[in-house]
């Protein structure tokens, strides 16, 4: 590297290399970091000291050596113009002047601002803005501020993909072969067309002039049906676009002029100081400026599953060790603390990394089921288009000696053979079975987005349309989130009175001051509109705590308070403690404040407050003042209160000596092994100062959501981590827990082996004090019983049962990060009944592709049937329908009914049947005795019309209109079919909604009125003529007849064809067998895709256009390739997910728990049967966290065996019946 100015080529001294350095540190510091300010990418720098590629430069290198090479923590933050405590300025725009390295860095080695030289060039600019008044113009909504910043350092987002033209995704849609075929053989009868309009010899032929007619408008015809289908695929695309930019937009908490605020993750500048907390996903690359027993996963970047230390920037600049570097897509485990951002969007570590991965994904199930539907059907299409090909061909050789003509007659003859046949194939090809999902997807994603169900995984979507359970959490799903302190006790025996002005009122200034310490100081939420305004963000608890505290305890402004009592240490509040503890100088000593569960503290309590009216005693905690208290903690939680505990200690010294650990903070174990001083040796002798309960209303719609729920077969129970008898009466109120049902706690479900779990599970409705293994452990295990489960989370360490879910709904509000990234569906309003909506929505995506398929399949078998068997009857020019009338209702067929029948909105009575079983065949004997009926009737009509009916409704027929009155009554009868595949059920009502769906009626209104245009003004273009009123009434009232023949059809029993199918088994028992053996070759042929960028979905991916293109394998993988993708499964799993991706080649490898009477299995359930007995009779008696409910029958034997053997238990018949759920 050259060295041009001393003072720009910094080379910090060599530091000793430790054992806590990491591999990259221990190697930069050894290879002595050097950088010049003046090489390559200096001119980028804008107004600031430092460039984004000297910046990138130290990312890269991360290390200590790196840092002073910048000046360190402050020098980096002079060159950024920004300050370390009081971030970037509200008011920043135009910057004056530059900042030279030079002086970023010298003065931060003098611990003083940074000189600003004046500009040469751009000193003017904001001067020559304000006249010109730019502010006013409108620049695609630019956001206002920070100009020179965002023109340096880019912004926090990454350039949209390159959105495909409207003609590249009709070339998309013309690249078919069948199109590529129907097109060459219309090209050629078009050019012998219009060589018999214009060849000599022709002028005494009228028709001959007019042949071109038919070419010009199949050719036509094509180009409306690419084209369209080309407007669809743009339509969704964009829909999914501005999806995936809602799933990707959230709020952080950044310091601006010194305050916390919140902005979008869209808005995070270079410079800004941003607030990093347990759970939280880092939005941005750049350096820790404070922060406590910060631990961060660093897996989707590295692979590596241990959790990485982070150290403040000053503690790495003392020391010459460890790590201060926060890179973008890693989450933060444990601790909170502040970080100065270096890089945003496409300069940052994780947005290079996406921009790399942006990647096609897979289909949804749905979408890969019809797949195989569509390759079925297209195989049958090819195969009878072939034959019948083959027969038409030898018949026109056969006559070909006979035939009079021209050599051009003989083309053109044998091209109406082909192009017919080729006709009757691109008829059977469903196009629109791959466009219904997507429409009716992104016409559901788009309106969950209102019902608040911000949908981030397609697959989601329809899965939960046969969700069988939902395990929900309590707070903020069915509680209102709005919690208030309301009663509790201070010391031993000093309740406090439930009237809110009296709370805290008779207690001496020492108590109320202590209360408030605990409250503001031992937090990490934060004040929100500026100090004193009494609006915090943080977790309810917090919040709840925080305005009881500004309200009671004459709390001031929360920054103030920090400021005035700095704390010295921080343990964070985990899931496994179940508390947090800060500690503070407090006159002469150090006291750490603890608060959190009362169960967790009051073993640790030695003494408490006594006397607070009076001042601040204390006196021993004795065993039984210990379990009164526990009491009074029970008690609150049977009111439906949470009890938080607040206790303390005093220290002589910080940290103790005997809780010093050998560990330092390069520690990558768990976050209690990792602190520097041992939580467990301080959390001990703690001074018991009193209970604060909390109430949290239920919400005022949870109870209908819930009985909803078990109306559609949907079993719900209740996972949580509150009190077990909090959990118990919340759960009682809103119908989750009822008569038949159990209720346990977490200890207890730990204790319950595999064989124990199947027998009671059926029956579990309440699981309490739980953690996020035990959560985990319930989904999956209720998976392998069958059920298809959506879950819902907030914290960090839900994400594991997040991802293990069917479906995982994480919290818009209350979630954390990290459980959003791991999430399916994110509920923007934490609301239980906007679970209830995407659950009717994924059964209405369901709906749709059956009503589609009811539509089309009755569609392909009628019009290929009339095609074949009129042609080989007779003539091809005898056919019922020519191509371009098959064309037409190809476009009807496809395009038209796709947006007509996957748009309809749910139901009043969608949620009023049971979830399907997984894998059961999409088309249902209830659709094949539709699509049976409506064919045989729509043959019968055809035929009798077509070879019967021409002297009859069409007397004085002239050349085109008995043809033209049979096509028009076969459209009729479309038209009407499709308002009766709007139910592809057995209900009777296919009105229902209609009203609520223009997509349908617009679709309607096309389809006749086209069908009116085609036949008074279609002509020899189109090969009809007008008809008469008799005729269009004729055809009107055959069409008609289809509704009430559906509902002819619905009457009849479903058995009745299912019994017939069983008889006919025999004889077709080799179509399963090669539908399996297909499936399996499908299933192997998928690889591993990338699954963040969900919404881009490659057009010509899906298997229907695959088989189409002729892009198909025939033969199966062998083993070694088998596991040759299971290994890269595996390596792609472990790349991204680090040690949250757990990679099993064996099944069957569940063994938790030791079992409630610690035996073998067989001695566990008979013990388990008797623990059930004795919760029902005498429940006092039982030892362990479980209950049977009150209200259970003497006959409910509850524990029912082999009932996990038949299937998913929620929707056992026995089951449903002893829970008294609705059917």
């Amino acid at each position: 590297m050259a060295r041009s100015d001393d003072d720009d080529m910094i080379t910090p001294a060599p530091r000793p290399e430790t054992g806590h350095a990491n591999k990259a540190q221990a190697e930069s510091s050894k290879d002595e970091f050097a950088i010049d300010f003046n090489e390559k990418g200096a001119s980028e720098s804008g107004k600031f000291a430092f460039s984004p590629y000297h910046l990138q430069k130290l990312n890269d290198a991360r290390s200590p050596s790196a840092l002073c090479a910048f000046g360190g923590l402050d020098g980096l933050a002079n060159g950024l113009r920004t300050d370390a405590r009081a971030g970037l300025g509200a008011d920043e725009d135009v910057l004056d002047g530059i900042v030279m390295p030079e002086a970023a860095i010298s003065a931060a080695r003098a611990h003083k601002a940074a000189s600003i030289r004046p500009s040469e060039t751009t000193a003017d600019v904001g001067l020559v803005a304000k006249v010109l008044d730019l502010d006013s113009l409108d620049f695609h909504e630019k956001p206002k501020g920070y100009t020179d910043r965002r023109s340096t350092y880019g912004v926090s987002r990454l350039p949209k993909p390159r959105e495909r033209s409207l003609l590249s995704l009709a070339w998309l849609a013309f690249n078919d072969k069948l199109i590529f075929l129907l097109t060459a053989s219309n090209i050629v009868s078009l050019a012998l067309g219009i060589y018999a309009a214009v060849a000599p010899g022709n002028e005494n032929d009228s028709g001959a002039k007019l042949e071109w007619i038919e070419g010009v408008t199949i050719a036509v015809a094509i180009i409306v049906i690419v084209f369209g289908q080309a407007i669809n695929d743009k339509i969704r695309n964009k829909k999914f676009v501005k999806l995936n930019e809602k799933k990707q937009d959230r709020d952080v908490a950044v310091i601006r002029s010194g305050k916390t605020v919140m902005i979008s993750v869209f808005d995070i500048l270079v410079g800004d100081l941003v607030r990093l907390e347990t759970g939280d996903v880092v939005p941005a690359d750049g350096i820790l400026v404070d922060g406590f027993a910060i631990k961060c996963d660093e897996s989707p970047l590295t692979g590596e599953s241990d959790l990485v230390a982070k150290r403040p920037a000053r503690e790495v600049e003392a020391k010459g060790e460890g790590d201060c570097f926060v890179q973008s897509g890693t989450s933060i485990e444990h601790g909170v603390g502040t970080y100065l951002v270096t890089a945003v969007g496409i300069q940052s570590v994780y947005g290079r990394i996406k921009m790399s991965l942006r990647n096609d994904v897979e289909e949804t199930p749905l979408q890969n089921k019809l797949g195989r539907l569509a390759k079925q059907i297209i195989l049958t299409g090819f195969v009878v288009g072939t034959i019948f090909f083959t027969i038409l061909f030898i018949r026109w050789l056969v006559r070909l000696k006979d035939f009079l003509g021209s050599a051009r007659d003989k083309g053109e003859s044998f091209l109406d053979i082909f192009m017919l046949s080729v006709t009757v194939v691109v008829i059977g090809v469903p196009e629109g079975l791959s466009l219904a999902v997507a429409v009716a997807l992104a016409f559901a994603t788009t309106r969950m987005l209102k019902d608040n169900n911000l949908v981030r995984l397609l697959r989601s979507c329809e899965t939960m349309g046969n969700a069988t359970t939902i395990c929900s959490d309590k707070t903020g799903t069915l509680t209102q989130n709005k919690m208030t302190v309301v009663a509790g006790v201070v010391g031993a025996r000093y309740n406090l009175e439930e009237e809110g002005s009296k709370l805290m009122g008779n207690v001496t200034a020492e108590i109320k001051e202590l209360f408030k310490q605990n409250i503001a100081l031992n937090s990490t939420a934060f004040e929100k509109g500026g100090p004193g305004s009494g609006e915090f963000i943080g977790s309810s608890t917090e919040k709840a705590l925080l305005s009881f505290g500004h309200e009671h305890l004459a709390m001031g402004p929360l920054a103030e308070e920090r400021e005035n009592t700095p704390p010295v240490h921080l343990f964070p509040f985990n899931a496994d403690r179940k508390c947090m503890a800060t500690v503070i100088v407090s006159g002469e000593k150090y006291r750490m404040l603890v608060k959190g569960a009362p169960e967790v503290i009051l073993p640790h309590c030695s003494v408490a407050l006594d006397s607070p009216e009076v001042g601040v005693e204390a006196e021993p905690l004795m065993a039984e003042s210990r379990g009164d208290l526990s009491s009074v903690a029970r008690g609150f939680s049977s009111q439906m209160l949470r009890p938080i505990a607040i206790a303390y200690r005093d220290f002589e010294s910080w940290p103790p000596v005997d809780a010093i650990t050998d560990k330092d903070s390069t520690n990558t174990g768990p976050a209690e092994e990792s602190e520097t001083v041992n939580f467990s040796k301080v959390f001990a002798d703690l001074t018991f100062a009193g209970i604060l309960a909390i109430r949290d209303p239920l919400r005022p719609e949870v109870i209908e959501s819930v009985r909803q729920c078990q109306n559609a077969g949907v079993f719900v129970r209740m996972v949580t981590g509150d009190a077990f008898e909090t959990a118990r009466a919340i759960a009682s109120e809103c119908g989750i827990y009822t008569a038949g049902g159990i209720a346990l706690d977490g200890p207890t479900f730990r204790k319950l082996t595999s064989a124990q779990l199947d027998l009671i599970l059926p029956r579990l409705q309440v699981l309490a004090r739980s953690n996020p293994n035990d959560k985990e452990r319930l989904v999956r295990h209720l998976k392998k019983l069958g059920e298809t489960v959506a879950v819902t989370g907030d914290g960090t360490n839900d994400a594991y049962a997040l991802k293990a879910a069917d479906v995982g709904f994480a919290m818009g509000i209350s979630g954390t990060e990290v459980a959003k990234e791991a999430s399916s569906i994110i509920l923007m309003d934490d609301n239980f009944s906007s679970i209830v909506k995407a659950l009717a929505w994924g059964r209405t995506v369901l709906d749709a592709a059956k009503k589609f398929i009811q539509f089309q399949f009755t569609i392909n078998i009628t019009a290929a049937w009339l095609t074949i068997f009129s042609a080989l009857i007779k003539d091809v020019d005898e056919a019922v329908f020519a191509v371009i009338h098959l064309l037409w209702l190809n476009l009807l067929m496809d395009i038209l009914a796709a947006a007509a029948l996957a748009t309809d909105p749910p139901t009043s009575d969608i949620l009023k049947r049971q979830p399907e079983p997984r894998n059961v065949h999409i088309v249902s004997p209830t659709m094949w005795k539709m699509i049976i009926g409506q064919a045989a009737y729509q043959l019968a009509v055809i035929f009798s019309l077509h070879y019967a009916g021409k002297g009859y409704f069409t007397p004085n027929d002239t050349r085109y209109q008995h043809q033209a009155f049979v096509f028009n009554t076969y459209i009729f009868l479309q038209v009407f079919n499709q308002w009766n595949c709007r139910r592809p059920d057995n209900n009777l009502n296919f009105f229902t909604g209609v009203l609520r769906n223009p997509w349908f009626l617009l679709v309607q209104t096309v389809t006749i009125g086209g069908q009116i245009i085609i036949i008074f003004k279609g002509g020899d273009a189109f090969k009809t003529e007008p008809l008469t009123g008799a005729q269009w009434g004729w055809s009107i009232f055959f069409g008609s007849m289809t509704l009430p023949l559906g509902a002819a059809i619905r009457m009849v029993p479903d058995s009745f064809l299912v019994n017939i199918t069983k008889k006919l088994r025999p004889i077709s028992g080799a179509i399963p067998k090669l539908r399996r053996r297909k499936k399996t070759q499908v299933r192997e042929e998928k690889e591993p895709r990338e699954k963040n960028d969900i919404f881009f979905e490659d057009l010509g991916n899906d298997e229907e256009r695959r088989v189409r293109r002729f892009q198909w394998r025939w033969w199966k993988k062998s083993k070694a390739e088998k596991d040759g993708v299971a290994a890269a499964i595996a390596e792609a799993g472990m790349k991204l997910g680090g040690r949250n991706v757990e990679v099993i080649f064996e099944k069957g490898i569940e063994k938790r728990g030791t079992g409630l009477s610690g035996a073998n299995e067989d001695d566990g359930e008979a013990q388990l049967f008797r623990l059930i007995e004795t919760a029902k009779n005498a429940p006092g008696e039982v030892p362990y966290g479980l209950e049977v409910h009150p209200a259970t029958g003497k006959g409910d034997p509850v524990l029912m065996k082999g009932v996990a053997d038949r299937g998913p238990p929620s929707q056992n018949p026995e089951v449903r019946q002893y829970l008294g759920m609705s059917e």
